[in-house]
């Protein structure tokens, strides 16, 4: 047998031998920060998932105080371009003047969320129509910003 064979005939018993070992089963193993299912206990005893009413005036900005609470905001781009960040932004405020928009960092992603709603459901709503303009189009619960 040459060089050559002896290699391609070494090249195929190694191949062989690892695909049998790609087809065994495992097992999964989870873990997770006990913190996690803590808070989620947390936000369940919540009401933050109660739709707000709609016979509510509007308030007026310039003479409310803004506070923060727990709520949703509806991201609509995340990606490693910070100029296509900022250009989606400014897409997102000619379509819609009144709904705030916030751009974060975290490394090595940019976000932009818009809104501040108290409801999931105003949030799912805004997002069924964001979903015809922009990609990956998702709810977040987090700190939201609260005129009163």
């Amino acid at each position: 047998m040459t060089k050559k064979g002896i290699v391609l005939l070494a090249v195929f018993v190694c191949v062989a031998v690892l695909s049998g070992y790609a087809q065994k089963k495992g097992q999964v193993e989870v873990v997770a920060d006990p913190l996690i299912s803590l808070m989620q206990r947390n936000r369940m005893g919540t009401n933050i998932t109660a739709r707000a009413t709609s016979s509510k005036p509007a308030v007026d900005r310039k003479n409310a105080t803004r506070t923060t609470a727990m709520g949703f905001r509806v991201q609509i781009y995340s990606g490693s371009d910070r100029s296509e960040a900022y250009a989606e932004q400014a897409r997102f405020k000619r379509l819609y003047k009144d709904i705030d928009t916030y751009v974060s960092y975290e490394e090595p992603n940019y976000r932009v969320k818009v809104g501040d709603f108290k409801s999931r459901a105003d949030a799912q709503e805004l997002m069924q129509g964001l979903r015809k303009q922009f990609n990956n189009v998702f709810i977040f619960t987090e700190e939201i910003y609260v005129y009163q």
